[in-house]
């Protein structure tokens, strides 16, 4: 029976609790812009989220230190790309506004005020992590800690290895200013020559070429001992300027305008993003951060030639570039790391010796990544290009690793005289020119590249084999929620469905058609696209909902996504909640719907997700006036967040679930285990903030990761069947 918690108690079990009752907000209009949380604040919030796992004393010691560098990377590409984009609007004078009606200056004021507080929060969590660090043998240390029995490895070091690559630059009218690239990190100098106590400004681009922590030899009790590259520079200055004398260092760096503006018109779309990453690098400065303490007129001189506003400079009395912290996790000391996980191989596959083909013709078959094997993919391909029955391979790339084992087979296709397409997206964020080299890799290898839509991305996840069987062609197609990249398909919980049905085979091949030759299908039949078909989709399921909810039928709907931000699609939300509709959410990013709003959204729910994997798997459950979970439950899986640019400007997959076995997976095992975490929920409250599961001390807290990496998924079993197959609990440890 489901339990109703306590007012004061977070329960993050969406699975086994009620609803609680809404909160009442005074003076709250639901008709008001008030009703949708900012954007580019709720990202803040989500990565606060991140952030205080490396706070998390239940979580392993050097994946703290990951986390609080994953936070300070986030908070890099969020100011290079997000607030350079604000920052544009300002300076352009537009009057545009967000969905809460807040300007862009007035977002800025509030983003700069949150911002600096996670930054002063990350540099005190660093203190606290770097004194646990040295009480397990890990020592950081800076110059003064240096033992003089270390000075010959340093000096072969920096002659050797660092200072073929450094380029002092001094500072007066005959050097000007140099430029610093985006992420460019760099030393200030002030320095006196002894000879006639002449006063020189230099800088130090410190390269980024050489990892940022050197390891030393082992201390006397054998801790592991590192000094930050900064530090080495800053030992070695007088061999860097002989004759002068240090007055004054600061350390200091830069993030620039990373956005790209692509004319719609270019005529070669490869070397219009060519050149548009070169301009990346020389985007204006959207924030500097800078040594706290600097010498005040060093510092005067770096802000005034880097033409930094005063509120676009920060003092960081504390590491800059945390997320160089990730060095340290290489480290070979497993009592401080996540225990080893190794994906499983489906024992379907297994059942027919890795035969891929004969496990899909078998049954569809779905993949929980990265509990189950990546390479189960690459393996499709792999096979796809060496099978001399096959004839034809459609794939999509939107990111992928940079020796794609994916890219090596369809060259190894094109070359075997195969028929391959492969549809590059140029547009993916920071993975650009990446995917230019591998473009130019398959046309090559005689693959047909193409690049899609000027104005839309192409973020479907699709993949097609064609293959002659029994004098007949049958099509073998793979749907993702995640990217075809065997490095983030180690970390992202992603699905991955593979099947041979002809109806889907068809719908792929048209959406295929569409993106290379621009034939707008017109009659897909299990498959729906944005931007033209996912969002009516979204807005026919949760009106029928709602008619089930004024019928009196059971009404309710499940959704896991990265982030929500549509405005027409929270509406509905909020429209369908209010009809009646039981709406439980995993969001694990931006989230711009308030839940838990009496008279708005009494009865949604939403939590974020945050742990050792990081959530990325696209899905929704209509109950279909069944509820939920059911074997009558509409379920459908997509690679679109429910955000504008998903929906109106992308070409997305949304497929709708109809195998039994699989249909089944997703619902009693991915969305019933995501619904009832509470070790890694952090819960939505009516004000935009979040809370974690409130448990007693000790309590044994359901995780869906620990579980997922125990139990083996329905769709894979093989011949064992689903029957052995446990419900929701897992190991102690």
């Amino acid at each position: 029976m489901l339990q109703t918690a306590p007012a004061d108690v977070v329960d993050a079990d969406f699975l086994n609790s009620e609803t609680p009752p809404a909160r009442e907000r005074p003076g709250f209009d639901p008709t008001e812009p008030d009703r949708f949380i900012n954007r580019e604040l709720s990202w803040l919030a989500f990565n606060w989220r991140v952030m205080a796992e490396a706070e998390n004393p239940a979580t392993p010691l050097l994946e703290r230190v990951r986390f609080l560098s994953i936070s300070g990377s986030n908070l890099d590409e969020f100011y290079s790309v997000r607030v350079a984009g604000l920052r544009g609007l300002v300076r352009e004078g537009v009057a545009a506004q967000s969905a809460d009606r807040l300007s862009a200056a007035e977002q800025l004021h509030r983003i700069d005020a949150d911002a600096r507080a996670l930054m002063l929060r990350q540099q005190e969590c660093w203190v606290t992590l770097r004194e646990l660090l040295r009480r397990e043998g890990i020592d950081i240390l800076g110059p003064a800690d240096v033992r003089p029995a270390d000075a010959r490895m340093l000096e072969t070091y920096f002659f050797e290895q660092v200072f073929p690559i450094l380029s002092p630059l001094a500072i007066d009218p005959a050097h000007p200013f140099p430029f610093i690239a985006n992420g460019g990190f760099a030393m200030g100098l002030q320095l006196r020559r002894e000879e006639d106590d002449e006063v020189l400004e230099a800088l130090l681009p410190v390269p980024n070429q050489v990892p940022r922590m050197l390891a030393l030899a082992a201390g006397p009790k054998g801790e592991a001992r590192f000094l930050p590259l900064e530090a080495l520079l800053e030992l070695f200055l007088d061999r860097l300027f002989p004759g002068y004398v240090v007055l004054g260092t600061c350390a200091f760096r830069v993030l620039r305008d990373s956005d790209l503006e692509v004319e719609e018109e270019a005529e070669d779309l490869v070397r219009e993003f060519e050149t548009a990453l070169k301009r990346r690098r020389r985007g204006g400065v959207i924030r500097m951060k800078i040594t706290a303490g600097a010498p005040a007129d060093l510092r005067r001189l770096i802000v005034r030639s880097l033409g930094v506003a005063d509120d676009e400079a920060l003092d960081v009395p504390g590491i800059i570039g945390l997320a160089d912290l990730a060095e340290l996790c290489r480290l070979p000391r497993p009592d401080l790391l996540w225990r080893p996980f190794t994906p499983r191989v489906p024992e379907r596959v297994q059942d027919f010796e890795g035969d891929i083909f004969a496990a899909i013709r078998q049954k569809d078959m779905l993949l929980h990544h990265p509990y189950e094997s990546f390479g189960i993919v690459v393996g499709f391909l792999q096979q796809a290009a060496r099978d001399p029955d096959v004839v034809a391979i459609k794939q999509t790339l939107y990111r992928t690793s940079r020796d794609s084992p994916i890219v090596a087979a369809l060259c190894e296709a094109a070359e075997d005289g195969k028929s391959v397409t492969a549809l590059v997206e140029l547009k993916a964020r920071f993975d650009e020119a990446a995917n230019i080299r591998q473009s130019r890799r398959l046309e090559r290898a005689g693959a047909q590249v193409v690049y899609g839509f000027i104005d839309w991305k192409t973020h479907a996840k699709i993949s097609t084999v064609v293959r002659r069987e029994k004098g007949e062609l049958v099509t073998y197609t793979h749907f993702g929620t995640g990217n075809y990249h065997p490095g983030t398909a180690g970390i992202y919980t992603d699905l991955s469905l593979f099947t041979c049905d002809k109806a889907l085979g068809r719908d792929a091949t048209k959406v295929f058609n569409y993106v290379t030759g621009y034939v707008k299908p017109i009659a897909l039949e299990n498959l729906a696209i944005s931007p033209h078909m996912i969002k009516p989709r979204i807005l026919a399921g949760l009106e029928a909902e709602i008619e089930h909810a004024r019928a009196g039928r059971p009404a309710q709907v499940w959704v896991k996504l990265n982030a929500v931000t549509d405005p027409t699609v929270i509406d509905a939300l909020y429209a369908a909640s209010q009809a009646g509709v039981k709406i439980d959410m995993v969001v694990r990013g931006i989230c711009s719907l308030r839940a838990g709003v009496k008279g708005l959204s009494d009865n949604i729910r939403v939590k974020s997700i945050i742990g050792r994997f990081l959530e990325h798997s696209r899905i929704v459950c209509f109950g279909a006036g069944h509820g939920l979970p059911s074997p009558q439950a509409r379920v459908y899986i997509s690679s679109a967040d429910w955000m504008e640019r998903n929906l109106d400007r992308r070409i997305e997959t949304l497929v709708e679930i109809v195998n039994p076995t699989v249909h089944a997976q997703i619902i009693d095992q991915v969305m019933a285990a995501n619904m009832a975490d509470q070790a890694q929920s952090w819960v939505a409250q009516a004000d935009g903030s979040y809370r974690r599961h409130t448990s007693e001390e000790g309590a044994r807290l359901f995780s869906c990761h620990r579980f997922f990496m125990e139990n083996p998924s329905l769709s894979g079993r093989g011949r064992a069947g689903a029957r052995d197959v446990i419900g929701l609990v897992h190991s102690e440890g």
